[in-house]
């Protein structure tokens, strides 16, 4: 019996490390459902936005989102904001805050500049059309669909994700920060980014 005990955990622990092995070769090759990020351009409400157009000491914070988003977009706005003010002078200069909206068709730029305005100078709107926009979310592991509600005044909602991406120059993405309604997670990931680079 101690015996076929001792087997067992044994074949438990070679298929444990088997499937960790396997994690880790995929993480380390790129391989798996990581998005891979890349460069980012599109019309912004400051003119044209190219992620290669940052500093090489910066950073962009990226949403996707769009502007009559009843709660999960205010609320990333919000955190990002919170974030934006605890920082120092220095550090504020090296994250550029920007609104992906995945709405074009009701979000224009005008539309976008009074949106972010409420949440900081730094802030930047980008929209792009449905190709632009389709391509940067499927590099970006974005997903986001129209969901028609016709008893609603606004006709549709859209779902999204709703992760913050951090991103370089390059558009490599450096952290991934999955939506919370608190500061924490996005402060901490911004904080590690700005000392590491």
């Amino acid at each position: 019996m101690t015996r076929k005990i001792l087997w067992a955990a044994f074949v438990l622990l070679v298929a444990t490390l088997a499937v960790g092995a396997y994690a880790w070769y995929q993480q380390q090759t790129g391989q798996g459902d990581e998005p891979v990020g890349g460069p980012l351009e599109l019309p912004s409400t400051q003119g044209d936005f190219s992620l290669d157009q940052l500093e090489a000491d910066q950073l962009a914070v990226i949403f996707f989102g769009y502007t009559q988003c009843p709660d999960v977009c205010p609320m990333n706005m919000a955190v990002m904001r919170q974030v934006m003010q605890s920082l120092d002078e220095s550090q504020r200069r090296r994250i550029v805050p920007v609104m992906i909206s995945v709405d074009p068709e009701r979000d224009s730029l005008e539309r976008l500049a009074e949106y972010v305005g409420n949440f900081g100078e730094s802030f930047i709107g980008a929209t792009g059309s449905l190709e632009q926009l389709e391509d940067i979310a499927d590099r970006y592991g974005v997903v986001w669909r129209r969901v028609e509600t016709p008893d609603s005044a606004m006709g549709y909602t859209v779902d999204h994700t709703a992760s913050l991406f951090l991103v370089d120059r390059d558009g490599e993405i450096q952290r991934r920060v999955l939506y919370s309604p608190t500061s924490g997670a996005l402060q901490a990931a911004v904080e590690e980014a700005l000392a590491s680079g």
